[in-house]
């Protein structure tokens, strides 16, 4: 879901600042509600363990690129779900912004762009977590309909937040619609394996009982809201 260099160029690079600093604050509230409610020790072991898997996505796990942009299996939803809305919020733009700084520098100038890409959906996904599963649910007990919906909450936000990038900078040409249309394509591949991922981590989250309590995981995963 990189947003490549020269994609969105000049002063339309202000609209990327604007909606970056917009859900770069949204995921500071997020993290300062997580302090209040756990603390800064869980905080800070979640925050961390969700960069170095959104590190791992980006730069571990297969990432093609295809039409506009490379295909990323992104785990936004198994991060929410393992540590919760700030933390994983947290962990997506320090993992995002380390992996500019270290391994793709080129890709900094477009971060903006990115995090807009990555944390907007995150959010709508704990949005749409708190309409279609129950407050005394805990995640461990999810279902694959459960997982599959946020699953495609959280991927369709991304490839449509990357059509937005690529119509902006590019506009509606045949050539630019085909590509955006070969990422989307490419991208239905993510949205079946992520929902089979979730659903093995919160198995083998099942299985670990003894996380329970821990600061390692968000309470939600064993207990009721």
């Amino acid at each position: 879901m990189h947003i490549e260099p020269g994609v969105v160029q000049g002063a339309k690079l202000y609209l990327s600042y604007g909606t970056g600093a917009a859900v770069l604050g949204v995921a500071l509230g997020a993290a300062a509600h997580h302090l209040r409610a756990h603390g800064a020790g869980p905080l800070a072991l979640r925050g961390l363990l969700a960069t170095l898997g959104t590190l791992v996505c980006f730069e571990v796990l297969p990432h093609p690129a295809v039409g506009v942009s490379e295909v990323h299996l992104i785990l936004g939803t198994t991060f929410y779900l393992l540590f919760g809305l700030g933390p994983a919020a947290l962990g997506l733009a320090l993992g995002l912004w380390v992996q500019g700084l270290l391994f793709s520098p080129t890709d900094l100038p477009q971060y903006w762009m990115n995090v807009t890409t990555l944390l907007a959906p995150l959010f709508a996904v704990h949005l749409l977590a708190r309409r279609i599963i129950p407050p005394n649910t805990p995640y461990v007990h999810l279902g694959y309909r459960q997982v599959l919906g946020l699953s495609v909450a959280y991927q369709g936000g991304i490839v449509a937040w990357v059509a937005f990038w690529a119509l902006y900078g590019h506009g509606f040409g045949a050539e630019n619609l085909a590509q955006i249309g070969a990422f989307a394509g490419a991208y239905l591949l993510v949205v079946l394996i992520e929902p089979l991922v979730d659903l093995a981590v919160l198995a083998a989250a099942k299985s670990l009982y003894g996380l329970r309590g821990s600061p390692w995981v968000h309470r939600r995963l064993y207990e009721a809201a």
